[in-house]
C-alpha cells in the first residue's frame, strides 16, 4: 500500500518544501524537495522543483546544472532514511560510493519552475540492533514528464557514539570552526562557471594540474547541518566544470561521474588534481595529509546548444 505525503487544500497538491531537517539542510530556501511517496517492497518516488534560476546551480545554455539533479537526489538519502527506515535525527550518514548520468538535452530550463519526479528504488537494505546500518538508492529522474538521468550511491548510517570514534577529534563542529584555516584566495568564478567567488571550491593553483580545495563551513549551500565533513558534490562540481581558460565557447556538460570516499576526510587542508582519460574522460583525485580520500571520474560532452536568450542578471549582483 503506499502511502503519500505532501500538503494538500481541498483535493488539490499544494507545492510546499519538505521540512529542512528531513533533508539536512540549515536554509529552508535550499530546500529541492516537496514530498515523496513510500510503496512497497522498498519503492520510493520523491518530488522536487527546480527554480528556473538558482544562484549557486546557475543554468547555461538554457539548461539546468547537472548538479541540481546531484543535489536533489542527495536530498532524497536523508529524507527517506528518517521518514521511511526510521533513522533518528542526529545519527550521521557516510556515502561509501555514487555515480551519476544525466542528459542535457532533456534538462531545458522551462518557462515555469521544472517538477521533478525521483522513482528511487532501495537495495540492500541491512539493518543492525533494529535500527538501519547501511542501503543502496538507485533513482530514475524525469524532468516535467521526461526522463533525464539516472543516480545511484550506497551509504551507511551510525548514531552519533560511533560516528566519534570514527571522526576522533574531528566530530565536534564547533572545534573544527575553531581550528579552521583561512580560506585561501579563489580562482576567477568565470573560469568555473560561477558568477560570485563564495561559490568557488577551488583556490589558485601552484601548478596547472593541481588546486587546494576552499572548505567554507559557512556556505549556505554546500554545507549541512552538523556535518564535520566538507560535502563531497562541492568537489564533484570542479570534475564537471573544471578550470579552463576564458574562450567564446563554454566548458562542456557532465554526462557521468563516479566517485568513492573514506571517512578520513576532514576540514584540514586538501588538494584535487586531474588526469584527462581516453574518451574525453576526466579523473579527479583529492588527496589530504598525503593520502587519497576521494577519486572522482567524469565524462562530458557538448551538446548543441540552443538560441540565445536574454539572461536575468543574479539578484546579488543587481
Amino acid at each position: 500500500m503506499s502511502q503519500a505525503h505532501g500538503s494538500e487544500l481541498h483535493g488539490t497538491q499544494l507545492t510546499t518544501a519538505v521540512p529542512r531537517e528531513l533533508v539536512h539542510k540549515r536554509a529552508h530556501t535550499e530546500v529541492l524537495l516537496t514530498g515523496w511517496t513510500t510503496h512497497a517492497e522498498n519503492r520510493h518516488t520523491v518530488r522536487a522543483q527546480w527554480p528556473r534560476f538558482h544562484s549557486f546551480y546557475w543554468p547555461r545554455d538554457q539548461r539546468f546544472d547537472p548538479m541540481l539533479f546531484v543535489e536533489t537526489f542527495r536530498q532524497s538519502l536523508p529524507l527517506l532514511s528518517h521518514t521511511a527506515y526510521g533513522v533518528p535525527f542526529g545519527n550521521h550518514l557516510i556515502w561509501d560510493d555514487f555515480g551519476y548520468r544525466v542528459d542535457p538535452l532533456a534538462m531545458d530550463v522551462p518557462r515555469s519552475p521544472g517538477e521533478v519526479v525521483l522513482d528511487v528504488v532501495c537495495e540492500d537494505v541491512r539493518s543492525r540492533n533494529g535500527r538501519l546500518a547501511s542501503m543502496r538508492l538507485r533513482a530514475t529522474a524525469y524532468l516535467d514528464g521526461r526522463r533525464m538521468g539516472t543516480a545511484a550511491a550506497r551509504f551507511t548510517n551510525h548514531a552519533p557514539s560511533v560516528y566519534r570514534r570514527i571522526r576522533g577529534e574531528k566530530h565536534d563542529l564547533e572545534a573544527v570552526r575553531r581550528t579552521a584555516l583561512p580560506l585561501p584566495p579563489s580562482l576567477p568564478p568565470a573560469a568555473v562557471g560561477h558568477y560570485l567567488p563564495q561559490h568557488v571550491v577551488l583556490s589558485d593553483p601552484d601548478r596547472h594540474d593541481r588546486w587546494q580545495l576552499r572548505a567554507d563551513l559557512d556556505h549556505r549551500c554546500s554545507s549541512t547541518t552538523r556535518s564535520t565533513t566538507p560535502r563531497a558534490c562541492s568537489s564533484w562540481r570542479p570534475s564537471a566544470r573544471r578550470p579552463t581558460p576564458p574562450a567564446p565557447t563554454r566548458p562542456p556538460w557532465s554526462r557521468a561521474c563516479r566517485s568513492a570516499s573514506n571517512a578520513g576526510w576532514n576540514w584540514t587542508p586538501r588538494l584535487a588534481h586531474h588526469d584527462p582519460l581516453p574518451d574525453g574522460r576526466l579523473r579527479v583525485t583529492i588527496d589530504q595529509s598525503g593520502e587519497t580520500c576521494l577519486t572522482a571520474e567524469a565524462t562530458t560532452s557538448h551538446p548543441t546548444l540552443l538560441p540565445a536568450i536574454p539572461t536575468p542578471r543574479v539578484p546579488a549582483l543587481a
